[in-house]
């Protein structure tokens, strides 16, 4: 891939764990709708991007490539998201490219129309958004659609829904990566702590990770510090996810991202690729890749994290972990 081409492919599906008892089923039918639903699904509003939204069929797949800056780069955004949409056996898109009238956009926009198209895939639209306006791309819309529709996202009945829902949609994707941030003055209080701790015994981190996700708590002080040097083993930490369900894994993403947030950034490396799983596993791909970043920076080869980028670029559906569990032969982390 050349220097500008994609960084990170956001992957969610249309069945994520509902982060609230019901969630409505929403049906986009307008070109307003579909700007409105793209952030509700990713969890941010889509900047410099191209994004690619399943229709017409039972689960489904949305999936958001970082726009390159260079033209040359745009065939690496076509194949990052036409192998998965192969691999899924999507029929029918739409496609939505976040950026200003640039070269690259329309090459962008036009090359996966072509890709798509010849790969069997019906596009049913593609558009381009910008600054509170949505712009027409293919042929036979109103000379207005050319010129830019101006809609306002935040009074969208799909905005309004999400917010009933209790569905969270941040301004950006970095906006989101500020969620699981390192906090200072936590880490500074732990990193004494974690001098003094000792490592859990066998069976003790997931019996204390399965009462706080019961209880809906978070590890004390004195718990993440054992924590902390307890993830580092890869057996250890597979007593951390690797009998996470569907049903458990919102609560998981909200446990780890609190210890991610509160340990010092040289123990933060594992229970960040465990908190990227736990957000594969409830749907969150951006979340998911925003908690791979994080571990990588401290260990670039981080095996569990290594594992989760593999899922989110295949765009394996989380619905698939019961079928893959049994697979991974007790051990699910490859380090173990």
């Amino acid at each position: 891939m050349g220097a500008g081409s994609v960084v990170v492919m956001d992957h969610t599906t249309d069945s994520p764990t509902p982060p609230a008892p019901s969630t409505t089923l929403l049906s986009a039918r307008t070109p307003e709708d579909v700007a409105a639903f793209v952030p509700l699904a990713l969890g941010f509003v889509p900047q410099h991007s191209v994004v690619m939204v399943s229709i017409g069929g039972a689960g489904g797949m949305h999936a958001r490539v970082d726009l390159p800056h260079d033209p040359d780069d745009v065939d690496d955004v076509v194949e990052a998201l036409l192998r998965p949409a192969r691999r899924h056996g999507v029929r029918e898109v739409v496609v939505v490219v976040y950026d200003d009238d640039t070269s690259v956009a329309d090459e962008a926009a036009w090359a996966l129309h072509e890709e798509l198209t010849a790969a069997g895939i019906v596009v049913r639209e593609v558009m381009r958004v910008h600054d509170g306006h949505w712009y027409a791309i293919l042929p036979g819309a109103p000379l207005a659609a050319y010129q830019g529709v101006p809609f306002t996202l935040a009074e969208h009945r799909f905005t309004a829904q999400g917010v009933f829902d209790g569905r969270v949609t941040h301004a950006s994707r970095e906006a989101l990566r500020a969620t699981i941030a390192p906090d200072p003055g936590h880490a500074e209080s732990l990193a004494p702590l974690i001098a003094t701790a000792r490592a859990m015994p066998t069976g003790a981190l997931a019996a204390a990770v399965r009462r706080h996700l019961g209880d809906g708590t978070c590890f004390t002080p004195a718990e993440l510090a054992q924590v902390a040097l307890t993830v580092v083993s890869g057996a250890r930490r597979d007593e951390a996810w690797a009998w996470l369900t569907r049903a458990e894994a919102r609560r998981a993403v909200d446990l780890w991202s609190d210890a991610v947030r509160r340990l010092p950034t040289g123990h933060v490396a594992a229970p960040a690729a465990v908190l990227a799983f736990a957000a594969w596993l409830v749907g969150d791909g951006a979340l998911a890749w925003c908690a791979v970043d994080r571990c990588r920076e401290v260990e670039p080869e981080h095996s569990l994290a290594g594992l989760v980028a593999r899922l989110l670029e295949s765009a394996t559906s989380p619905d698939e972990w019961e079928v893959l569990r049994p697979r991974l032969h007790g051990s699910a982390d490859p380090a173990a």
